[in-house]
Formats: C-alpha cells, structure tokens, sequence
C-alpha cells in the first residue's frame, strides 16, 4: 500500500514536470507522450490532480493547466527565500575553483548593492566591500544587472545617469552603454576591465527570480594582468554554471542559458 502511494505521488510530480512557460496547457494524450505513462493512467491522476487544485481544466479544450494550490505553494517558497543563504554555497564553490574575488550584487534603486562576497587569498585581489553601493554603467556586475532590465527601465536610469569617469575607461557615452548592453544580452555575461578601478577586471552574470526578473548579478574579479583570454574563458564557463543553478534554486524556468554563446565574445 504505501508503495502504490510513492508510485502515484511520483507519477503525480511526472505530470506536473511536463508543464513549461511556453507549454503550460496540454491534454491527457500529450501528457501520457511526455511522461512514458498510459493515457488512461495520466488521465485518472490528472481528473484527481484538478479535484485537489493542482490542475484546472479548459471546459471548451478539455485540456490541462497548472492550478492555484501550485501557486500558493510557489509563493511561500519564494516568500522564505535569501538569495545569498542560497548563493553562499556556490560561491564559496566559485572562489575555490578561481581563486578570485567572488561578489554578490543586488539591484537598490538605481544602483548596485554589494550584499555578500568572498575574497582572493592571493597577494594581489579585488576587495569589494559589503553595502557598498557602486553604478550600474561601470563594471560587468553593473552593467549585466542594467543589460537584463526591462527596456523602457533601461532607458530610464540611463537617461537619469550621470555619466562620471572613474578611470580612462569608463563608458561615459549613452550610446556606447547601449550597444554594449546588447552585446551582454547576446552573449549572457559581461566582461569589464579598469571601468571602475584601474587594473581590475571581471566577468558577471545574471541571476534570474521565479518571475524571470533578473534579480542579482555574479561576478569575479581580479586583477586586469589575470585575465587572459583564457583564463576569462575558464571564469565566463564557471560563472555562467554557477548562475544557473542559484537561479534554478531560486525557481527560475526560463532559458535564458540555454542560448549560444558568441564565437567571438567581446572582451
């Protein structure tokens, strides 16, 4: 008895893995597709599973979607969630493998908030202090928050920016900024080097909540003479990995890693 009801909740958490942001209604035939289960199993379970609010049913299609207990059970999830209780054990992954400076920034405002990082043992690293508030136009953590904004956000902040030079390589045109953002978007990081502090460099990615709103950014940083080409190659596969699997943590579903990375990335 208790393994026929393991089998029909592992059959039940079956059915509900087939759902998707682009398929999220499907009828019994296309479940039974997915899953390897018989129709008129998936079509019992399912009927239950809509009784209990797990699913609801199309009247006119007779198909299947998620149901409103899902979204309760999602909402409690995510309301007891830390990003950095989650982060912390990948960063502290991230820092042994690179042996960099590993930070954790958030979106306040207008700006980037630095809300965890872990340092370089080395001799010579990048210290990026807790609560420290930094702008979104200067540095890859920066400028992949403001490249995964929404457009019209975007263009706000970039509007109300004033555009200060921290070093000679600061991006302090607009136009430049914007082009650059697309370049972060198409390849899925960003990469930045002496925009905020001459002689340091890094590599950040996006962290992405349940929504699909990026929430948090990834970076490692290290002195500029560190960053060879393949060395940057090695910290882009890290961190991309290492996004990844917080945001998945964090109940993202999207596929925002599953696009190509550009042969020839700009660094």
């Amino acid at each position: 008895m208790q393994a026929e009801k393991i089998q029909t909740l592992e059959r039940a958490i079956q059915i509900l893995d087939c759902y998707t942001i682009d398929q999220f209604e499907m009828g019994v035939r296309e479940v039974a597709r997915l899953t390897g289960l018989s129709a008129s199993v998936c079509s019992r379970l399912m009927a239950a599973m809509k009784d209990a609010g797990l699913l609801t049913q199309n009247p006119t299609t007779r198909a299947y979607a998620m149901g409103p207990r899902a979204l309760r059970w999602a909402e409690i999830y995510s309301a007891n969630l830390d990003i950095r209780n989650v982060a912390l054990p990948v960063i502290n992954e991230l820092l042994l493998e690179t042996q960099e400076t590993i930070s954790l920034y958030i979106l306040d405002n207008d700006e980037r908030l630095c809300v965890e990082r872990m340092e370089s043992a080395q001799n010579v690293r990048i210290v990026a202090r807790i609560g420290r508030r930094l702008p979104l136009y200067a540095g890859s953590g920066g400028k992949v928050l403001l490249a995964y904004l929404p457009q019209h956000r975007q263009e706000e902040i970039i509007r109300k920016t004033d555009f200060k030079p921290f070093t000679s390589s600061t991006i302090i045109d607009p136009e430049q900024l914007r082009k650059e953002l697309r370049q972060i978007r198409m390849q899925g990081y960003a990469f930045s080097n002496g925009e905020w502090v001459a002689d340091a460099a890094g590599v950040a990615a996006p962290i992405f909540d349940h929504k699909g709103d990026v929430i948090a950014a990834l970076t490692i940083s290290g002195p500029g003479t560190r960053f060879t080409p393949e060395i940057i190659r090695r910290h882009v596969a890290a961190i991309l990995q290492a996004v990844e699997r917080i945001s998945r943590d964090l109940g993202y579903i999207g596929n925002a890693y599953n696009q190509p990375q550009q042969n020839n990335p700009r660094y």
